[in-house]
This record gives C-alpha cells, sequence and structure tokens, in this order.
C-alpha cells in the first residue's frame, strides 16, 4: 500500500521454442547485433513484449507500434503474451539471448519484475516500459516510461461525477468494473477515482471486482452486481470493453444505461463514442494507445545513449455525450 501511495502521489505531482504461448516475429536476415550496436544491416533491432489483445484499446496499440516500426526502419520482435506474465518473462529473457539493441514491453501486473530486467541490465540492453509502470524501487531497470497518467485519468473520472450529483445529498450508490488484478492501470485508476471522491461521503462504492479488461467478464460481473444491489445508480468501468459488456447485462435486466446506472468510462475506443452517442455511456475518460511513434524515437535515442525524460506522458481528454458525435469520425481506434 506504500509503494502505490508514493505511485499516487508521485503522480499527481507530475500531473522461439521458449514462446510456444506467444507469437514471435524472426529478425531480418542481418541478423541482431549485441546490445546498442545494432544489426549488420544497420536497422535497430527491438522486442516487444505486448499484454496480449483483450480490448479494442490493445489491439490499436500493438497496430500502432507495427506501423510505426515499419516507418522507422525498426526490425520488430514481437511478442503476444496473451495476459500472463510468466509468457512476457520468457519473451524479455529471449529477447536477451538474442541480443536485441532495445527492449519495450507493457507489463501485465506491476510487481516481479526485478530479476528480469536485472538480466536485461546486465547484458546492457536499456528496456522501455509502455502503457503500464512496474512498482520496483529500483528505477535504473528501465530508462524511461512512455503512457499516460492512470492515477489522473481515475481522478478524472471522479470529477465528473462529483460535479455531475452536484447541490444533492441523497446516497449515491456506485459499482466498480476493475482491470486486471495487479495491473498498473487497474490500481491506479481505482486510487484516483477514490481519491476524487472521497470528500462527499454520499458516494459510496458498494461493490468493486475485476472484469479483466474484457467485454465479456465485464458482462458476467454486471450480471453479479445487478444480482447483488438493487439500487445502483453508477457504474465506473476500467475501460471500454468492460462497459460496453456491462451495458449489456444493465439492458438485459430491463435497465438503460445511461439512465437508470450513469456509466463512466475509460479509453476512448470508436464503440464507446457509439454508445455516448447513443446515451449507453455517459462519460469517457480518454487513454491514447497511439504510442508507436513517440516509442521508436525514444527507443532510437536510448539505444545510441542520449538522454531521454524518465516519464513521457500522451496527450488525452475527456468526453461526455453532447461530444460524441463530432468527436467519432475522427477517432482512430
Amino acid at each position: 500500500m506504500a509503494h502505490r501511495a508514493l505511485r499516487i502521489i508521485a503522480a499527481t505531482a507530475l500531473a522461439g521454442s521458449v514462446l510456444t504461448a506467444c507469437t514471435t516475429e524472426p529478425a531480418s536476415t542481418g541478423g541482431p547485433g549485441g546490445a546498442g550496436k545494432g544489426p549488420s544491416d544497420g536497422k535497430l533491432v527491438m522486442g516487444f513484449a505486448q499484454v496480449g489483445a483483450e480490448s479494442g484499446w490493445r489491439t490499436a496499440n500493438t497496430k500502432s507500434v507495427r506501423e510505426a516500426a515499419e516507418k522507422a526502419g525498426v526490425t520488430l520482435k514481437f511478442s503476444d503474451a496473451q495476459q500472463k506474465q510468466e509468457n512476457q518473462i520468457k519473451a524479455i529473457r529471449t529477447f536477451i539471448q538474442q541480443k536485441v539493441d532495445v527492449i519495450a514491453f507493457s507489463p501485465v501486473v506491476e510487481s516481479g519484475w526485478d530479476t528480469v530486467l536485472k538480466e536485461a541490465k546486465n547484458a546492457g540492453i536499456p528496456v522501455i516500459l509502455t502503457d503500464r509502470a512496474v512498482d520496483s524501487q529500483d528505477t535504473s531497470l528501465y530508462r524511461t516510461f512512455l503512457g499516460s497518467d492512470f492515477v489522473k485519468e481515475g481522478q478524472e473520472a471522479g470529477k465528473w461525477l462529483v460535479k455531475e450529483y452536484e447541490g444533492t445529498s441523497e446516497p449515491v450508490n456506485i459499482v466498480e468494473l476493475q482491470g486486471t488484478t495487479g495491473s498498473a492501470p487497474a490500481n491506479d485508476r481505482k486510487a484516483g477515482f477514490a481519491d476524487a471522491v472521497k470528500g462527499d461521503p454520499k458516494f459510496k462504492v458498494v461493490d468493486s471486482q475485476t472484469g479483466d479488461f474484457t467485454r465479456a467478464k465485464g458482462k458476467e460481473v454486471m450480471q453479479a452486481f445487478l444480482k447483488s444491489h438493487k439500487d445502483i445508480d453508477v457504474l465506473y468501468a476500467h475501460n471500454d470493453d468492460m462497459a460496453l459488456g456491462a451495458i449489456q447485462a444493465i439492458e438485459e435486466a430491463g435497465k438503460k444505461p445511461g439512465t437508470d446506472i450513469k456509466v463512466i468510462s475509460v479509453d476512448g475506443i470508436k464503440d464507446a463514442f457509439v454508445a455516448m452517442q447513443e446515451k449507453k455511456i455517459n462519460v469517457v475518460v480518454e487513454c491514447n494507445p497511439l504510442l508507436g511513434d513517440q516509442l521508436m524515437e525514444l527507443a532510437k535515442k536510448v539505444a545510441a545513449g542520449e538522454s531521454v525524460p524518465r516519464r513521457v506522458e500522451v496527450k488525452e481528454g475527456v468526453f461526455t455525450q453532447d461530444q460524441a458525435a463530432a468527436a467519432l469520425p475522427g477517432r482512430q481506434y
């Protein structure tokens, strides 16, 4: 809990066969080079260990990384961890054996990375964290973090709720669909939201369970919430896919999402904007998955030994129903 508290404070202040469970792309015919030296064909080689394909957001994130690598002339060795930490650790160790120039990954969970990251450090291979952070006390194990401020996202969700119920003293019963247990976005979006609503006792989170960032699990858990709690005023979902699954459960229960139960979500995928336009989601806090170009730029710098910021954040916004129609055509994911 102390580590999490420290992260919240800091974020606020800053505002091969071994991969049988994964899919890995081969390196170019030039072969991988030693750490920081580059392959013989002059291309930088990046090993990228992705969480999986659990949501529309993640699919867009993967597409952005692949396209940016091709555009930047970076040879990408890609691994899909299928939401399992052990698969990511195996992938990172394989990247080390293959002597890639840079390793980038989006950690499935926050803890348990020190050993494998020390192996990368000892091999002289710089590591970039993308989208999600780790809770290691040794910050020398990675060069930079590229992604969102999840605490701020949770706070923005909570701020909208506080404003929405401004002037009323009636109790507001909230159910929360958390992301993958132990992941940075789940931990931080929960903490940020709680921080934003804690000043008003009318807001009460009556139930909070993981929906694992998937639409199917979001629906399943929401069905359980509806059976256990007769009076639910608000659903706060840590991502759009869980929110969309929950909306199905709400409708099947004979209730009207967005009206009978207000829906707050995070991410900003097209399907969520469609749901906002249909008045089924009330507000979406954006989390931008299009990190590819920034990642390739950072990778080239760290491989060359250049200094980079310890944290690089992406620009994001908050969207409500009255903004959905205008914003929808421009959504890229």
